[in-house]
């Protein structure tokens, strides 16, 4: 076999995609049109950059995404790996230095012999196709108009695209440490020196200045000057200005929730708090926890400055709004993550999806669906039957959803208990039954892995 496997797009699904078929003895051409050609959204040219939050979620074992993360380390995930060596302080979540991690990214692609890093956008399908031994598609939910347009001949009218959003990332030292405090939620606010602590800091309100806050915010300019439908965002990414139309309360029983906090200048829970987070180890830029926005930069500069303790922030990075385009997998990918439609018959080499272009939505995601397609085109290459990932499993059981020609009205999807195969016996108590969720993908993990390598596919 002299033909490599072509990948498409240097992101976390693609460039975890291409070390694994690497480390297959797999070689591999990734194709990355930054920085030749930027995104609205993307700073670098660098691959597996992070454009919206930097927290990879939860790392707790009894926690879906903990679960998850027991998967990505337990088949060696190159970026996993990658990500607990650019962790920054953020509780019981993962949370990297964007940067660091990124450049880590790069830098390990690029030291593999058997990875080709070739940069400028691909445009068509077809002209891959007459070199390569597979195609996978991971070019993400910016996936540009060109390719786009070549994609959709053969996953049909399954191309769609909604709007997401990103929050923005103020610098640390524009902040008001007088007002702002660190804590995480549940948590001791202080040492036993008296310190401050914590992986987050807050910012309180009381009730007059969330009310004020609520108001210009909903008055404030936005981007794209129409109401949104539910159906155009993700809900896991609305704007803050789309969670406060649904209600003057909302925000505070969301993004701006107290729960769990305690101000130390008055020794109660806040009215409301935004909590921000840690962009690097050295805490010189933070992240406005679940603060997606459509609004101008000037609004956003104009009213998040009316959020106590950032009423002299200085932005390193305002928040925007970007399309997301991905496929109707239930119709177009199956248990592979690779295309069945008819028309991709014609390509004479199978066609591969990974990451938010198919349609799942996270960071961890998106490491676990190249690793995933890694191993479908390498058991395809050798010739041999790969085994089934079980359900039981967190990444198993979002295949499972992803892919079931039942789904209906399909959108973006992450690991959740609630996709999960029920346990055989009922548990009432929440952690206990998530705990149990852990321990049977646990087992199942093991048998998967095992079989892995007997067919030599580890």
């Amino acid at each position: 076999m002299n033909e490599p496997v072509i990948i498409v797009g240097g992101g976390l699904a693609g460039s975890e995609a291409a070390l694994q078929l690497a480390r297959r003895g797999i070689a591999v051409e990734l194709h990355e049109m930054r920085p030749e050609h930027q995104t609205a959204v993307h700073k670098t040219g660098d691959l597996g950059e992070l454009v919206c939050s930097n927290s990879l979620k939860s790392t707790k074992p009894e926690t879906a995404a903990g679960m998850q993360k027991h998967e990505l380390e337990s088949l060696g995930s190159v970026l996993y790996a990658k990500a607990l060596e650019a962790r920054v302080p953020a509780g019981g979540a993962l949370a990297v230095d964007r940067l660091a991690f990124s450049q880590a990214v790069t830098n390990a692609v690029e030291a593999e012999p058997l990875i080709q890093v070739v940069r400028g956008e691909v445009t068509s399908i077809d002209k891959l196709a007459e070199r390569a031994s597979a195609i996978v598609l991971a070019t993400g939910p910016l996936t540009s108009d060109a390719l786009a347009e070549s994609i959709s001949r053969y996953v049909g009218d399954g191309s769609l695209a909604f709007f997401d959003a990103a929050a923005p990332i103020v610098m640390g030292d524009s902040l008001d440490m007088q007002t702002l405090f660190r804590q995480s939620r549940y948590e001791d606010a202080t040492d036993d020196a008296g310190e401050q602590q914590g992986d987050y800091l807050n910012a309180p309100f009381n009730k007059d200045e969330y009310e004020r806050f609520i108001d210009e915010l909903l008055c404030a300019d936005r981007v794209i000057k129409r109401d949104f439908e539910s159906k155009d965002l993700f809900q896991a990414c609305q704007p803050i200005e789309e969670i406060a139309r649904a209600g003057r309360d909302a925000p505070r029983f969301g993004p701006l929730k107290p729960v769990g906090l305690n101000d130390p200048r008055t020794g109660r829970r806040p009215w409301a708090a935004l909590q921000l987070r840690a962009e690097d180890a050295a805490g010189s830029c933070y992240n406005l926890v679940g603060f997606q926005t459509n609004l101008t930069f000037a609004e956003q500069k104009r009213v998040f400055r009316l959020i106590p303790g950032l009423q002299d922030a200085e932005f390193a990075r305002y928040g925007v709004m970007h399309r997301n385009t991905f496929i109707d997998a239930p119709r177009v990918l199956d248990s592979r993550l690779r295309v069945k439609t008819d028309a991709v018959q014609d390509l004479g080499v199978s066609l591969y999806v990974a990451g938010q272009l198919g349609g799942t939505e996270g960071y961890c995601e998106a490491i676990r669906s190249g690793l995933h397609v890694a191993i479908s085109v390498a058991a395809e290459l050798k010739g041999v039957e790969p085994p089934d990932l079980p359900t039981t499993t967190a990444f198993g059981a979002l295949i499972a959803y992803a892919t079931d020609p039942l789904t209906v009205d399909y959108q973006p999807m992450h690991v959740n208990f609630g996709i999960l195969a029920p346990l055989q016996t009922r548990i009432r108590n929440k952690r206990e039954r998530y705990a149990a969720y852990a321990e049977r993908g646990g087992r199942d993990l093991e048998s998967y892995c095992a079989a892995l390598a007997e067919a030599g596919l580890a």
